[in-house]
């Protein structure tokens, strides 16, 4: 999709007291959504094109637009009357593009052809339209490293250069804010306003918690269920099936432990003849450690160290959900496999959390010292 020349004028400095309104592009469920919803910002629209995660995010962002279709399809001017609708406000687009293929070009299995590797691109177009205050991007590193994506990453620090932003973007720990998994992602904060600072780790040393954050701590009150079991009351407290074959291996499998673990009877044959490949399948969580990354496969016992602590299954719908940090009342639709997709695919809440108040002090200082100047200058 290419846009013709923007007729726009910039839009006028908003109150920067008024609640930030965020535009989230990828939105997926609307993980960075609830995050940056508990930090105080309105949520003025989802953009797409998953059906499943555009039921999802409908019904826990009721009051957002949405737009359910590939955004390279969709003409930046058709954002016009949500963007007027917010007039006043900060905005703050969102660009937490899907990371699958910059994950996997690292290891040399995403061919160069993947349409997927421009979509960041695509934001630009908005961005370039609206100049928004703030914007937000979280994705893997691989987004950063030499030779991945064709150098879009520094493509796109160049682009907002350009257009008069102030970027900083490193690589966090999510453990380190709280999130129960060792997920380790690449930030990009963006500002028209001026430098913005990355918030403190709550979790870790010389932090506020010196302990990471827990399995135990995130899912552990949970009711128990068994494979293949619903909860009845527990919204997605929902386990996929085991097969005889698996069931067995799970009794046999200890809390932390996995495929090693398991007498020459239960291995299964892709682990025999001196396997040399991905090793962390066929395991339990740690109820005193925190998770790895979830993936889209989080609910599947033979595609992680997705196993249920103690209990006999893999980890449930609720408990991944729990685990990325969603909020006990958020809901997720579709069947067993889409649910787990958009867990997987979802940004943790509580880290969108701490970046949105990072984001939101950021313009209570900008506000802050404009009142100081205006003192100064009526004295």
């Amino acid at each position: 999709m290419i846009d013709q020349p923007d007729p726009r004028p910039f839009r006028a400095l908003p109150d920067l007291t008024k609640p930030v309104r965020v535009f989230d592009f990828f939105c997926g469920c609307g993980g960075a959504s609830a995050g940056l919803r508990a930090a105080g910002m309105e949520i003025a629209l989802g953009l797409d094109n998953d059906p499943d995660a555009q039921r999802t995010f409908a019904a826990n962002f009721p009051e957002a637009t949405f737009v359910g279709e590939d955004i390279a399809g969709v003409p930046a001017a058709a954002l016009d009357a949500v963007v007027d609708a917010c007039r006043g406000h900060p905005l703050l687009f969102n660009a937490c593009a899907p990371c699958q293929p910059f994950s996997r070009q690292r290891h040399g299995a995403t061919p160069s052809g993947d349409e997927r590797l421009g979509l960041l691109h695509h934001v630009l177009r908005f961005v370039r339209r609206y100049r928004p205050e703030l914007i937000f991007a979280e994705n893997v590193p691989g987004l950063r490293e030499d030779g991945v994506g064709h150098g879009i990453f520094r493509q796109l620090l160049r682009t907002l250069d350009e257009l008069g932003y102030s970027t900083s973007h490193r690589v966090v720990r999510s453990q380190d804010y709280g999130v129960p998994q060792r997920r380790s992602r690449l930030v990009l904060l963006a500002s028209v306003l001026g430098p913005v600072d990355f918030p403190p780790p709550t979790h870790g040393a010389g932090a506020p918690n010196a302990e990471p954050p827990t399995v135990a701590e995130w899912i552990g009150a949970l009711p128990a269920i068994a494979a293949g079991e619903t909860h009845p009351v527990v919204p997605n407290h929902r386990a996929a099936r085991l097969s005889p074959l698996n069931l067995r291996r799970i009794r046999a499998t200890p809390p932390g432990g996995g495929w090693r673990d398991l007498p020459s009877d239960l291995l299964p044959a892709s682990r025999q003849s001196g396997f040399n490949g991905f090793t962390d399948v066929y395991g339990r969580l740690k109820w005193d450690a925190p998770a790895p990354a979830l993936t889209t496969r989080c609910i599947s016992y033979s595609n992680g160290r997705f196993g249920h602590p103690e209990q006999d299954r893999a980890i449930s719908v609720r408990e991944a959900a729990s685990l990325q940090t969603l909020p006990s009342s958020f809901v997720l639709t579709g069947n067993l496999n889409a649910q787990a997709r958009q867990v997987g695919n979802a940004v943790p809440p509580l880290l969108a959390q701490h970046f949105g108040a990072c984001l939101n002090r950021h313009l209570a200082g900008i506000v802050s010292d404009a009142a100081r100047v205006s003192a100064r200058v009526r004295a």
